[in-house]
Order: C-alpha cells, then structure tokens, then sequence
C-alpha cells in the first residue's frame, strides 16, 4: 500500500497553533481506513523551522506528500512542495484545499514542484489518486477532479468531481486526531470567546455540515458546497468558476453526537467548536430540527455540562461538554437558542459585518440592521455569548456606513474591532476586483497571495471612496467613538473628491469593477449615486 506523508502548513505564523486542522485529519483516517501507511508532520503545530520539516521529508521513502490549506497559508505550502521535490523527488506531490480549488492553473504554475492538485471535495479522489499510485501508475487523466501536468507539461483540468451524498458523510471516519500533537494544541486550548472557552483544558474541533445558503459576495466557498463549475476560457480551455448554485449537506444528529462521545472518552475533551459556516442554514434546510435533535441527542449522551443540568454557574468543578459555533441573524430563533444552551452551547459566533441596511443589501447578507441588533440581544438573554464579527471597507463603505455601526455599538453596548475586507480568491470580489488588486501588487498575483492574512491587516483595498490610509484610521476612530473627527473628516473628504460612488451590486452582480460606473450610467432609471446624507 501506498506510504503518505501528510504535512500541516504553518497557519496565522503570528498567532499560537489553536486548531488541529479537521480536513487533513479526516483525509488521514480515510487513508488508514484502506490500508494505507500514513504519517503526519505538522508544521504548524510544531513551528520546528525548516531543518525539522527536511527530517520529517527525509525520514522514510515516501510514495506521496500531500498538503493542502486555505489561501492564507499559501507561503508555508510553498516551501513545503518545494522541499518535496528536493528532498524526496521520487514522491508524487499532491495539493488540494481551498488554495488550489480556488485557481488551479495560477497554483499549478507558481508551484511547478506540485505533480497532481485535487480541484474541489477530496473524499473520493485522493483515494483514487492513492490506488493508482500504489500500482505505480502515473495517469491521472481518468480520475475526475484533479489538475496535473501532462507529459507535454501542459496542465490538464479532469472532469468536475460530484460530491458525496449527505447519507455518505456518516460513513466517513472520524478524523485522525492522535497523529497530531495534541498537548501543543491543548496548552491553547482556551479562546476568550466565553467563560466555558476560557477555561477550558482540551478542546478540538468538528466539521458537522458542509454548505450555506447564503451568497456574501467576501465569501468563498472553494467546490465543497456545490458552488464549483467549470467554464471554458479562452481558446477552449477548461476552468473553473463558482456559481451561486449551493448543495447543503450536514451528518446526522446521531452521527455528531457519536463523534463528540467518541472524542471525550478517548481524548477527554471538554470543549467543542463546531467550524461550520453556518449551523442555521442546516438547522433551517432541515425544517427547523437538526439543532434540536443535536441537542437532545447530546443530552441523551450524557454530554450536557453539569452546570447546565444543575442549573448553576459554570466553574473550574464542571463536567461534560461545552461547545460554540456559528450562527445567523434572520435564522435564529429564540425558542432555539434556549434549547442549545440547554445542551451546552456556550458561544455563537454572528457574522454581522455591518450594521448599515445598505451595505447588507449589497453583500447579499440576507439581514437587516435591526435583525442584526434583535438576534444579539436574545442571544444574550440565553445566556449564550454572541461573538459580533464586523468588517469595514466594503466596496460601498461611507461615512454613513461607519456612523451607523459606530451608533448600534453604542445602543448594544458590545466592543468590536473590524476586519478588513479582504477580496480571497473564490470569492465574488475577487474577481470583480481582481484588476485592482493586480495594480496593487505591480501585476504580481503570487505577491498578493504572500501577503494575505486573516484580514486583520490590509492588504489589496476593493472600496470605492477609502484608500488603506483612511481605512485604518476609520476603524481606529471607530473602535474609540469618536464620532467627531470622523464627522470632521467627511468634510474634508468630500472638499476633495465631491460625492462618494455607491456602487449596487444587486443589479449588476458579478461585473468588472472598471465596469460598475459605466453600466450604473448606461441605466437612467436607476439613481447612478444613492444619496448619502451625513
């Protein structure tokens, strides 16, 4: 059977290894479960530097080395592949992961040491990748999903990979945490996200659905919610391109509650964070009880905190287990929120973005300000922590935009610090922008990719009013308040540049961002300009 060496990317180089990364841990069991040999070098829960990531290389003689990640870890993959190659040349180099998925071709070509990428959801294709290496085949051409190099060294795009039903995800294994090192990642266990978080001692993470409703035009999706498709580019190339077409897939309750049993009794866990992009999607495609049959069947477990069974404050004395995730403003329920702290549920994180009814419209949020403001306050009167996630420097970001924020903070009493946004590849504003973002970079794509982060910095700027400069300093007048001088700058924007472009991306979606003023102008009957009043 084939011999594989999984390697973990160094991600958030700045930050402590928090999350034992889910996907490689589950692509790992899957390997196991067929008899492969399997070892993993995690890079970033190590942080060994790069002799120790030679030795790992060096240490056996590997078929394969696969890694894979999102785009943010794009500059530890590269050094990874690239030490592949040196160290280990008789190995197939495989990639997968949101990076790849994202733009196979630009990938393929920055990363030439990379032999066969997984384009989309890799269940089913690193499998078949893995059978026919260990007949010691070399011809990807017949396994659906991949990007390789030809023997012209042309890059060839296979047929788009389907992915699994919902009844199969309850056939996967359960990831492959013991290959990791779980003590680093328990000495970081604790999030400042709520008192349970905080103190808690060994937490890990799941994966229970796949998939959101929505269609944030910020977010990327990357082929595991039925977003991808392929398109012909010019001269007849196959590409890939990702469409507002969704399949939403989630495990059974039953399934979740198993895993988390499983994951205490072996690991001893007291904490669990759902990663899912938004648990109320599943909650609402499965008629309103998916969360309800999670939180019985946890109870049923004898997973529920004793603190919530006893009905008293939490403390360092409490057993069972806590758990967070994600939630959404118009599909939370109160009546829902009362049976999920119930069971345990500490923290719901709310991607909110903005509190200007504008700026929701056009990312395609599907909520309101004051939705936004209703769901916070039952989620406090749970009991349940709401973790309030904002960005500043959309496309359409003003003055007003920022007032209305800075305003709904106050009436919340809640303290938030916002991201930047940030235009990742797989998104809707990437490629609106990409051309921006090009010029910001000296038409260097691979330097954009170097740079980006977790949005806490800026990096290529996609407003339409605000330079980084003034981005920056907005969102640190906005974390003081100071309503003042962001009232006192507005006249000196406007004494420079008149009114500000409020571009609508609800009647032009997915165009050229050199061609949002022309076709605003082309259409009379709509406002070129919304009136923005300070």
């Amino acid at each position: 059977m084939a011999k594989i060496l999984f390697i973990n990317p160094v991600i958030r180089e700045e930050d402590d290894p928090k999350h034992v990364p889910y996907g490689i841990a589950l692509l790992a069991a899957l390997a196991i479960q067929k008899g492969h040999k399997v070892q993993v070098y995690d890079a970033n829960g190590w942080r060994l530097g790069d002799e120790a990531l030679r030795e790992a290389i060096e240490a056996d003689e590997w078929d394969v080395i696969a890694s894979g990640c999102i785009t943010t870890g794009y500059g530890s993959l590269k050094k990874i592949v690239q030490c592949a190659k040196q160290y280990a040349p008789r190995a197939v180099v495989v990639v997968g992961g949101g990076v790849l998925t994202s733009m196979p071709f630009e990938i393929m070509t920055f990363l030439p040491q990379v032999d066969v990428g997984i384009v989309g959801e890799a269940f089913v294709t690193l499998l078949e990748l893995l059978e026919r290496i260990d007949r010691r085949e070399r011809d990807w051409s017949a396994v659906k999903g991949v990007i390789y190099r030809a023997a012209s060294g042309e890059l060839q795009l296979t047929e788009i990979r389907p992915l699994i039903g919902r009844e199969a995800l309850d056939q996967l294994p359960y990831p492959a945490w013991e290959l990791f090192p779980l003590e680093l990642y328990w000495k970081h266990s604790q999030l400042l996200y709520s008192e349970e978080a905080f103190t808690s001692k060994r937490r890990l993470d799941i994966n229970a659905s796949y998939g959101c409703s929505l269609i944030c035009r910020f977010c990327f999706h990357l082929g595991i919610t039925g977003d991808l498709n392929y398109t012909n580019a010019p001269g007849g190339k196959r590409d890939v391109e990702f469409t507002y077409k969704r399949e939403i897939r989630w495990h059974s309750a039953e399934y979740v509650v198993r895993m988390v049993r499983y994951m205490r009794d072996r690991f001893g866990v007291d904490f669990v964070l759902f990663l899912d992009e938004n648990l109320m999607t599943m909650n609402s495609y499965s008629h309103w009880t998916w969360l309800p049959e999670v939180a019985k069947a946890w109870i049923d477990a004898g997973l529920q905190p004793s603190c919530r069974r006893e009905k008293r404050p939490h403390d360092t004395k409490c057993r069972g287990v806590h758990w967070g995730g994600t939630s959404h403003a118009t599909l939370v329920r109160k009546d829902l929120l009362k049976i999920l702290f119930d069971s345990g549920c500490s923290q719901l994180l709310y991607g909110y973005e903005s509190f200007s009814d504008r700026i929701l419209r056009n990312v395609g949020k599907g909520t309101t300000a004051a939705l936004n403001e209703r769901s916070l306050k039952w989620t406090i009167e749970a009991g349940i922590r709401p973790i309030p996630n904002q960005i500043i420097g959309f496309p359409d970001e003003f003055f007003d935009s920022i007032r209305d924020s800075v305003r709904a903070w106050e009436r919340m009493g809640i303290v938030v610090k916002p991201f930047f946004a940030t235009p990742y590849p797989g998104s809707e504003w990437y490629y609106t922008y990409k051309d921006r973002i090009l010029e910001q970079y000296n038409g260097d794509l691979e330097a954009f990719l170097l740079d980006l982060g977790d949005a806490t910095k800026i990096t290529a700027v996609i407003s339409e009013n605000f330079n980084a400069v003034e981005l920056l300093g907005l969102r640190e007048l906005m974390v003081n308040r100071d309503l003042k001088h962001i009232d006192e700058y507005e006249r000196l924007w406007r004494s420079r540049h008149g009114e500000p472009f409020i571009p609508d991306f609800r009647r032009f979606p997915r165009v050229q961002a050199k061609d949002l003023r022309v076709l605003q102008t082309q259409t009379p009957s709509q406002p070129v300009v919304e009136e923005v009043t300070a």
